[in-house]
């Protein structure tokens, strides 16, 4: 990530503004790097080098990159609404692959944390990206497109490529709720599926809540088989609400509960607080046909 015009504009100002300027901007970028994981590598003037999955590894560390990246913009753009004298503009990239990376004593005496062509295509993604957005190669689009929302640009140009790069621009999040299902058929969870159904049949017939517990290592399929269940429940006229706790940006223990009420009640992140009380009173004489209290 850096910032759009920076070098010609630190020329015409004084040394310690320019100082202190960085330092601000820079404290933000690696705020929200830390948030979801990341490390920030190395500041190279009004560059902020991030990596994920180095040293420690995720199974959605391409999707925790793009998020940083993202809230990082954000962040930018919240400077600029507190100190309009900034009027700062920033770009960023995020790319996905395999690097050699540096580790303990070597990364602590100055070497690099990641090297390789990846960390290359990065940084000439960057220099390619609209300013005040994100762009991404096609191993992260690959890895991330069901959790991001993206916009497609073909391919472009980059220094020291044969080839163009494919590349997307990143837009927002996509919602629990709103998230692509696999289109394979579910094999050899067929007691676990039969399972969950007697849970389900038995909450509704008793007209009471039922709480069923998925454990199990990355990549083993839960997520396939929540979206099989909320399939067969809403096949049976039933309603399925998705609320998600994410291992990163949690704020509070309700947050999988307040994504299932806004889900319900409609209610979306630019409402303001008026507009989502009276959604929210809404869907209580909805649901239950009783006024809710003011």
């Amino acid at each position: 990530m850096d910032l759009v015009g920076f070098t010609a504009r630190s020329d015409r100002a004084d040394p310690e503004d320019v100082r202190d300027l960085l330092q601000l901007y820079h404290s933000r970028v690696k705020e929200q790097a830390e948030r979801f994981s990341g490390t920030v590598e190395k500041f190279i003037g009004d560059a902020v080098v991030a990596v994920f999955g180095a040293p420690a590894t995720h199974t959605d560390d391409p999707e925790r990159a793009v998020r940083a990246g993202l809230r990082a913009l954000a962040a930018v753009q919240e400077l600029n609404r507190s100190r309009p004298d900034l009027d700062l503009v920033a770009r960023a990239a995020v790319n996905t692959g395999e690097a050699v990376v540096a580790t303990g004593a070597r990364h602590q005496d100055g070497e690099a944390l990641a090297m390789g062509d990846v960390v290359n295509t990065a940084s000439r993604l960057q220099a390619a990206a609209p300013p005040g957005r994100l762009i991404v190669g096609e191993e992260t689009y690959r890895a991330t497109h069901d959790g991001i929302r993206y916009e497609a640009i073909g391919a472009v140009e980059t220094k020291g490529k044969k080839e163009p790069v494919k590349a997307w621009l990143a837009v927002e999040p996509i919602a629990p709720g709103e998230r692509r299902s696999g289109g394979g058929r579910l094999v050899g969870r067929e007691r676990e599926l039969a399972l969950l159904r007697s849970v389900w049949e038995s909450s509704a017939k008793e007209n009471r809540p039922h709480l069923v517990t998925v454990i199990g290592p990355p990549g083993i399929g839960k997520s396939r088989l929540s979206r099989e269940f909320a399939s067969l429940v809403q096949a049976g006229g039933g309603r399925s609400i998705r609320g998600r706790c994410l291992p990163y940006d949690t704020r509070d223990v309700y947050g999988a509960f307040a994504e299932q009420v806004k889900d319900v009640a409609q209610i979306f992140e630019q409402d303001p607080p008026a507009k989502a009380r009276a959604k929210l009173a809404a869907a209580v004489v909805r649901l239950s046909g009783h006024r809710s209290p003011k």
